[in-house]
């Protein structure tokens, strides 16, 4: 089959190239229509039970995390000018497309009772822009007594003001996110320096658009700086521009197939599919050192071009395919954890690693057809190199030291059993953004100030209509409320209780002293005086926390961004005190919102990266047997890829990297491109084997001697290729530039050290 290959590829240069190209126009027109992913993707599948009770909820009230905040510290807030600058401010982000309201000292609400009709009156505060002092003194005494607002538009301790920007759907899950954001940020902004004060931005929504618009920055600028690695290094190994020029246009062409491919399966540009573009020009750099290797090394044999060149595809096609695959495999094994990141990513990434194998395979000897043949020069650099000196020592090393190979493994394995005893499973609501970063401290701010902005929702059903408009139901939901008080992660919380306190407020004429619960005797009364919460008598900040029939109400608090175990736990803590006051016999009690997610999503993760890990080795290991056809070598195989992996569980438990989706990556990312080696090795100590007459230590060594230097070319690519990942604003993307590299360089230790050991060991006898 392969002689068949290579002679097609041979003979139909040009046609190839007419079918690429016409192939890439039409992918290239395809990728001008990618769109960036703005509906953040859930972590959980859609019959997951968090995820069905989170989607009931989001029908019931609508979605949660559309709200954005703007906070600031300004003690002079309340003179004239500054305050006049502030409503300014205000009313020119209501104007903004897509804001449904704004709220803030300037544009906030009372309750005052009118007893003519026996009714509140839900009045502005501020309903126009105040020109004197005396009226912004006058404002500012009544904003100062409303409880309700306080801890969600001021903070009468800390004294920080806050803006609360509720917005469309539009505004938040489509492009329109991009221009609204802009001009968001342009206008606090442009207020932060007229003013003197310092600015913060933040709420779900905003928080997910400025961490796209870093990551497309960050795709442009990781697939631009791993073409100039790729390229410095490969110059570096065979100096040759026309080799050089071939491969980096080999890739070129990987990344535009990639775009195209991911329209037209209906995929979106998200924080993983948008690695795929330096990864992949990384495993097309790998695939053609091992190619331009063999050519230089067969045309140093037979000084024929076409020779060279068919020869190369017969013996590399079959190995490299076997090497995509088995990457494509780590790949594709995402795909059973039915996430809406990690399955587009799955599917795209395995079919564009096998898309790159062919291309490579079709034009890098389509290319070196028409070019010049290797010259004599580099021929004797590649025969005569250090590297080659290195190899000739190493192999020395392998046979005569078997028993310290095996002594110094032992307590490697050792230490990373040990280290890796110490890992922590964690995560985020908001995660892998940097501490140093501007969006995290401006997340700080408002932990600080309102406790955080992540939403932690109760929802509570009375099984009957109208259950929430009773006097005990209330103090059951103030109760709750003070339960949560307990908890420092918790901010204020929003419910139906505070409006039915604001309403106690307000018919005692607005003392801040009668914000609470009313009594039985008071509770008829002031309910009478309440306007129709569904009629539109308030607005949805108030009104939006209960369903049309009465009978379901939930309270809101934002949650401060705690990991997942802590989430966990204070679940764990609440579950209990909820029982006790609404007994599940009379009440369905039920926790959701985004913090909730999260943690039941980070866990689910977690329990399917693990399987789909062990479904890739199970994989590969199938792949190796219909390969090689022997159960030694499957387990030789197999085993110096496990001790990589060892490794960075070690690591990542001395060092405290916690398990969640972008470490559990690392291992699939790591052992898909490790394993090529191996196979590269396996493969030419087999030719090695019947060329040699089946000599098991020449084989050994001719192996290490003519794979060495590829492994050790593609292992310096490949390293340097994750490095620059490392330079990520994003936390978990860093970790991959980490820990990739480091699992990468074990690997290529293990290959090409422990390796011909265990061939040696498990084949000495056979000659």
């Amino acid at each position: 089959m392969w002689n068949k290959t290579a002679n097609y590829i041979l003979n139909h240069r040009v046609l190839n190239l007419a079918i690429i190209i016409i192939l890439l126009a039409f992918m290239g027109f395809k990728a001008s229509h990618a769109k960036m992913a703005y509906v953040m993707a859930n972590t959980l599948p859609d019959d997951d039970p968090t995820m069905i009770v989170y989607q009931q909820f989001l029908d019931q009230y609508g979605q949660d995390g559309m709200v954005d905040f703007i906070g600031m510290y300004d003690p002079d807030l309340f003179e004239l000018e500054h305050f006049q600058k502030y409503y300014d401010f205000n009313e020119h982000i209501r104007s903004l497309d897509g804001v449904v309201e704004c709220l803030s000292v300037t544009r906030i609400f009372n309750l005052v009772k009118d007893d003519s009709i026996k009714k509140f009156d839900f009045k502005e505060v501020v309903p126009t822009r105040p020109e004197t002092q005396e009226e912004v003194d006058r404002i500012k005494e009544e904003i100062l007594g409303l409880e309700l607002f306080d801890g969600l538009l001021f903070n009468s301790e800390t004294g920080a003001y806050l803006m609360m920007i509720t917005q469309t759907d539009s505004a938040v899950y489509t492009s329109m996110r991009v221009a609204f954001t802009d001009s968001l940020q342009a206008i606090t902004k442009a207020y932060e320096e007229a003013n003197g004060v310092e600015m913060h931005l933040s709420g779900m929504s905003y928080i997910r658009e400025v961490t796209t618009e870093k990551m497309v920055s960050e795709i442009v600028l990781f697939t631009v700086l791993s073409m100039i690695i790729a390229g410095i290094i490969l110059f570096l190994f065979f100096k040759e521009w026309r080799l050089l020029v071939s491969v980096l246009a080999i890739v070129m062409i990987s990344v535009g197939f990639m775009f195209g491919l991911m329209v037209s399966l209906g995929f979106e540009i998200t924080i993983l599919t948008g690695v795929l573009p330096p990864l992949l020009i990384i495993i097309g750099v790998e695939n053609s050192i091992f190619m331009v290797n063999k050519y230089n090394t067969e045309f140093a044999l037979c000084h024929d071009k076409r020779q060279a060149l068919h020869n190369t595809i017969l013996r590399i096609g079959p190995a490299n395919f076997l090497t995509n695959m088995t990457t494509a495999v780590s790949f594709a094994s995402f795909i059973i954890t039915r996430n809406e990141l990690l399955v587009p990513f799955g599917i795209l990434a395995s079919l564009c690693i096998m898309l790159t194998y062919v291309l490579t395979m079709i034009l890098l000897p389509t290319f070196f057809s028409y070019q010049r043949e290797p010259s004599g020069k580099t021929i004797t650099k590649l025969e005569n190199s250090k590297i080659h000196a290195f190899m000739d020592k190493l192999a020395g090393y392998v046979i005569s030291h078997k028993k310290m190979t095996y002594a110094a493994l032992c307590c490697f394995i050792a230490l990373c059993f040990l280290g890796a005893s110490f890992m922590t499973t964690s995560g985020r609501v908001v995660d892998d953004i940097s501490e140093k970063d501007e969006l995290y401290q401006d997340m700080m701010f408002f932990e600080k100030n309102v406790g955080g902005v992540m939403p932690f929702e109760i929802s509570v059903d009375t099984r009957k209509p109208k259950g929430i408009l009773n006097a005990r139901f209330i103090n059951k939901i103030s109760q709750l409320q003070d339960t949560l008080a307990l908890y420092p992660e918790f901010s204020e919380p929003l419910s139906v209780a505070e409006v039915v306190k604001f309403g106690r407020q307000a018919f005692y004429n607005g003392d801040s002293r009668q914000y609470k619960v009313p009594t039985n005797n008071e509770f008829g009364f002031i309910m009478k005086y309440i306007p129709d919460m569904q009629g539109g008598g308030m607005p949805d900040i108030i009104t939006q926390y209960m369903d049309k029939d009465m009978q379901r109400t939930r309270i809101s608090v934002q949650m401060a961004n705690i990991t997942t175990p802590k989430v966990d736990s204070i679940i764990t803590s609440l579950r209990p005190k909820i029982e006790q006051i609404f007994p599940s016999e009379k009440y369905d009690v039920i926790l959701t919102g985004s913090s909730v997610v999260t943690l039941e999503g980070t866990n689910y993760l977690i329990e399917n990266l693990a399987y789909s890990l062990i479904l890739a080795f199970v994989i590969i290991a199938i792949l190796m047997a219909i390969t090689f056809k022997n159960f030694k070598m499957i387990v030789i195989s197999l085993i110096p890829n496990i001790i990589p992996l060892l490794f960075t569980a070690g690591i990542m438990g001395v060092t405290g990297i916690p398990l969640k989706m972008s470490t559990l990556l690392v291992f699939s990312i790591a052992l898909g491109i490790s394993v090529d080696n191996t196979i590269h090795y396996l493969s030419r100590y087999r030719l090695q084997m019947k060329t040699l007459g089946n000599d098991v230590e020449k084989s050994v060594v001719e192996a290490i001697k003519e794979t060495g230097p590829s492994m050790i070319y593609s292992a310096s690519i490949l390293i340097c290729g994750f490095l620059i990942f490392a330079f990520s604003s994003f936390g978990g993307t860093k970790v991959v530039g980490i820990l990739v590299p480091a699992t990468l360089l074990i690997s290529l230790i293990t290959n090409i050290v422990v390796l011909p050991t265990l061939v040696l060991s498990f084949f000495k006898k056979r000659k």
